[in-house]
């Protein structure tokens, strides 16, 4: 049997059957799973059985194994972070606004695998919003006005001392490592071509992009208000509901998804009930690989 897809028929997304990922994979396999993914920028293989070295070989099919800054590795898998939430856990949900995964560092990651363990019976789906769809929405003016301008990307919200999962965060079952190193700030195209499809898609979040690069309002001849104000709109705009794909779980999915065509947002809906997810953050094939301490 060959590889089948099963469409969404939402803005993104898409299953990926036939396929057993515990096997090593042909360059064929890897060349149509990484077209397909490319089509719907989100995959989910369902009903995969993976231990963490098979799950480690899926992903360096797609890439190099990236930097998780901030979230600690398993001891003997240290390119691997659990993703945990237990059932009496009463902190703030991880994660649950609009965001493309770690956008801050200076090559941000070109993609984000997440398996399924423990998968509560209710709630805790994901949301992707499609960024190429959300760039095609603008109009031609907008297009223009934002083609030369550059986001401000930190950390800081979440993971300075003072961040949303610093100092104050308490009862957390995650791993999350806080650091002042979140204060740092990286500048990235709010309209990202993408390198493999050419296609265009904002790239820019709530979480992650504190303003626009001064550096870059002269070529757009715009003043730094009205630059700020054109961000909050393209915060509001980019996270609509025609954009959005609403991506369920159940055990044993393996989902893979393009941090530089989507963002992500997790949903809560399953107190009572225990959430485990692994994840590997996964860079371009070009990029050295981080260096475990």
């Amino acid at each position: 049997m060959g590889i089948e897809v099963e469409v969404s028929g939402q803005s993104c997304g898409a299953l990926i059957r036939g396929v057993d990922l515990r096997e090593e994979l042909s360059p064929a396999q890897v060349s149509e799973i990484r077209g397909i993914w490319l089509d719907h920028l989100v995959v989910g293989f369902p009903d995969q059985e993976l231990n963490c070295e098979q799950l480690e070989r899926v992903a360096l099919y797609f890439g190099v194994f990236g930097e998780d800054p901030y979230l600690e590795g398993l001891a003997d898998h240290p390119h691997i972070a659990e993703i945990r939430r237990e059932a009496d856990e009463t902190s703030s949900l991880f994660a649950d606004n609009f965001h493309s995964d770690w956008s801050f560092l200076p090559v941000p990651p070109v993609a984000t695998l997440l398996y399924g363990i423990d998968i509560p019976p209710v709630g805790g789906d994901t949301l992707f919003a499609n960024q190429q769809m959300a760039y095609e929405a603008l109009d031609a003016q907008t297009k223009d006005r934002i083609t030369h301008l550059a986001g401000i990307h930190s950390a800081r919200l979440g993971y300075a001392p003072q961040g949303r999962y610093g100092e104050s965060d308490a009862g957390r079952s995650m791993a999350i490592v806080y650091s002042e190193e979140a204060m740092a700030t990286h500048s990235h195209p709010l309209v990202l071509a993408h390198p493999e499809t050419g296609r265009k898609a904002l790239f820019a979040s709530g979480a992650y992009t504190l303003g626009i690069d001064p550096n870059s309002l002269d070529a757009a001849e715009m003043t730094a208000e009205e630059a700020h104000e054109l961000l909050i709109g393209l915060f509001r705009h980019q996270a609509q509901g025609k954009f959005v794909y609403r991506h369920s779980w159940s055990a044993g999915m393996l989902t893979m998804w393009d941090n530089r065509s989507v963002l992500h947002a997790a949903t809560g809906g399953y107190e009572g009930h225990r959430r485990l997810l692994q994840r590997i953050t996964i860079a371009p094939f070009d990029q050295p690989q981080p260096v475990s301490t």
